[in-house]
């Protein structure tokens, strides 16, 4: 999901929302591995320890991998007012803009389908209806494509703002039949219940939510959409900075307070979880706008810039296919030399491979849009 992100200040493209799509990106795509696989190489290193356990989803606990999700519901937001805003100049009605967000929420849907949901096997036993990031991103976009073309922004804060307090006051208070109210274990807990009623076998199975948690996938994007506003709009890049700093700092303090009485938990995507890494998204953004835009300092992004550009092929694709059968063609025969390096090289060579071939399709300019 690519869009033309310029700043209407200065009329010229911001290169730091491609630059953090593709940050983000990396990780999902064999960044992570590779991490995970150099700790895996030097099993005494304190730090590659602490490194690892960081690119691992922890219950209860947030580390560097539980803010990749989180962070890529937030860049779709982010563009999303000035998208908005410039089909609505060209003279677009609103039906004609919702009949595009419905065919993009179709098109999120189904690549959820064929990239977490087994939809290629043709296996009905084997289909996953809602299990997927695509699938959140959806549920957001749709939700948050209705609040930003009907609602001032007043009202959208508002409706957020509530939409946070009605899942917290639901996964309080709401008992799960023969167990009780309030409970966030791992195997025991309201969203986990409803999605086991709904959805049975064709869930996921591994303790991420989807039926009740759409209702945070929503404040997800809406907090991008509100940092959107302000990178995205007409004054000066001080008070951009400034006023970007003071809703991500905010986001992350009331998103830890609250994690005192409704914990932070990725798996079922808490009203906390939406504060605290909706903050850190902000400062992300933030920092790469400052870099980046504000400072001129852009060679160094090229790296993420190519995998930004197809966020969302490149990671349909990863899903589909192994690109480590192709990184293995070209240092399959180097892995006998490397001893407990074989798997960090074949991680970098999938990557590697990876990152080419979307490299080649930025030097196309061939950009596949949703």
């Amino acid at each position: 999901m690519t869009a033309n992100i310029e700043s209407k200040q200065s009329g010229q493209r911001l290169a730091c929302v491609d630059a953090l799509r593709g940050f983000d990106m990396l990780w999902i795509i064999g960044g992570g591995e590779i991490v995970r696989s150099v700790a895996k190489a030097k099993p005494d290193n304190r730090f590659l320890g602490w490194l690892s356990e960081n690119f691992d989803h922890q219950w209860g606990q947030f580390g560097f991998y539980d803010l990749i999700m989180p962070l890529f519901l937030f860049i779709v937001g982010v563009v999303m007012p000035l998208a908005f805003t410039k089909r609505l100049e060209k003279g677009e009605s609103k039906k004609e803009i919702y009949k595009h967000v419905i065919k993009r929420v179709i098109k999120l849907y189904i690549f959820g389908l064929i990239a977490s949901g087994h939809l290629l096997t043709f296996d009905i036993t084997r289909i996953h209806l809602w299990t997927d990031t695509l699938h959140a991103i959806a549920a957001g976009y749709l939700v948050s494509s209705i609040l930003i073309l009907e609602l001032r922004l007043k009202w959208q804060i508002i409706v957020t703002v509530g939409l946070l307090l009605l899942y917290w006051i639901i996964m309080t208070l709401v008992p799960i039949p023969g167990v009780g109210a309030g409970i966030f274990e791992q195997k025991t807990n309201l969203a986990l219940y409803i999605d086991d009623k709904v959805l049975g076998h064709f869930q996921e199975g591994e303790g991420w939510t989807y039926i009740l948690t759409n209702i945070t996938f929503v404040c997800s994007v809406m907090l991008g959409t509100f940092a959107g506003r302000i990178l995205l709009g007409t004054q000066t890049e001080k008070k951009k900075i400034y006023q970007l700093l003071l809703l991500g700092i905010l986001c992350m303090m009331v998103g830890k307070l609250w994690g005192f009485v409704f914990p932070i938990i990725h798996h079922i995507w808490t009203s906390s979880l939406v504060l605290f890494a909706g903050g850190l998204s902000c400062l992300l953004l933030v920092a790469f706008y400052i870099i980046i835009d504000v400072l001129g300092y852009k060679k160094w992004i090229l790296p993420f810039t190519v995998i930004g550009m197809n966020a969302i092929a490149v990671y349909v694709a990863t899903h589909l296919f192994d690109f480590k059968l192709l990184g293995n063609v070209l240092v399959g025969g180097l892995t006998k030399w490397v001893g407990p390096w074989d798997d960090a090289l074949k991680a970098s060579a999938s990557l590697a491979v990876v990152w080419l071939i979307l490299y080649w399709m930025y030097q196309k300019k061939t950009f596949v849009k949703i």
